[in-house]
């Protein structure tokens, strides 16, 4: 008998087990109130937030896993309505082909895209195995402007980077020190395939590392979410930066612990993210609508 993670869980448990389990799922599921890192209760504001999105990563399979997740997130757009989702890389297996996209991001992803709800894709090593992903640039659905590229919601101002082994740093680099200093949003949050911080199967990213987290530190930027790696982990905050993997939208690696992790899970799972005008909540959530993590990111004070 082949088991799954729900089916781990309740092998075993008795009665009072069963009903204590239970009673934790439901408790996780609760909207006024739900456990963090600490097994502390945290209310949500009173008020609604002004803007909510999704994230995940490495989604491009079209297998089994990737539509787990495409449903928890229609079942997640019900209760919470977003307008759109962060997708940090390798958004088609295994070679980038764009010929695969019907399969591997249309379908799985159709009932959110009858919703109106857009992605905005970044590319991942997978992605530019084919043409240096300049398919998936000019493809509609993905959003991008170019290979790396800024857009507004509200509030936050959204920064696309190309982190991938030939990315032209020459050029990206300046440009992104000029969007965020140019910028005047209260919240700034980048995404990119490869992770600064990491306790995966592949490496933190060291040269990334050095060449962000001055800029991240300096322009008051406190969310950073990426894929590459198979899993979701949450850092503690590092010079006022969270980094955040959402690589796991479809399959999972085992994941690790190191000095900055907060939480780590190899667990199918998205990220559900609402901007309020002084705190960003964010909910890591299965493939079974449990909620796995959560975390709050006060604004940042501003330069």
């Amino acid at each position: 008998m082949k088991f799954n993670r729900r089916n781990f869980i309740f092998a075993g448990l008795g009665a009072v087990g069963f009903a204590v389990v239970g009673k934790t799922l439901q408790a996780l599921s609760n909207e006024t109130a739900y456990p963090n890192s600490n097994w502390e209760s945290i209310a949500l504001p009173a008020q609604p937030p002004r803007l909510r999105f999704v994230c995940l990563g490495d989604t491009g399979t079209g297998k089994q896993g990737q539509y787990a997740i495409a449903r928890a997130m229609k079942d997640y757009h019900q209760q919470h309505p977003f307008d759109f989702a962060i997708l940090t890389g390798d958004n088609i297996y295994n070679n980038g082909e764009i010929e695969k996209v019907t399969r591997v991001f249309e379908r799985p992803y159709q009932p959110l895209l009858e919703l109106g709800v857009q992605f905005y894709a970044c590319l991942g090593n997978h992605d530019i195995r084919t043409d240096n992903g300049n398919a998936q640039l000019n493809y509609p659905g993905f959003n991008m402007t170019g290979r790396y590229y800024t857009f507004r919601r509200d509030s936050v101002q959204f920064f696309a980077l190309d982190t991938n082994k030939n990315a032209d740093w020459d050029n990206q680099l300046p440009w992104l020190e000029n969007q965020l200093r140019s910028s005047d949003a209260p919240w700034k949050i980048l995404f990119g395939h490869h992770p600064p911080y990491t306790s995966g199967l592949h490496w933190s990213d060291r040269r990334l590392r050095r060449r962000l987290q001055p800029l991240l530190k300096t322009y008051g930027v406190p969310l950073y979410l990426n894929g590459h790696n198979h899993n979701y982990e949450r850092t503690h905050p590092i010079d006022g930066t969270t980094y955040l993997t959402c690589g796991s939208g479809a399959k999972t690696r085992r994941v690790g612990r190191s000095s900055w992790t907060a939480r780590a899970f190899d667990w199918l799972s998205f990220v559900a993210i609402a901007v309020y005008s002084d705190q960003i909540i964010l909910r890591a959530i299965d493939e079974y609508n449990h909620i796995i993590d959560q975390a709050v990111i006060p604004l940042p004070e501003q330069i």
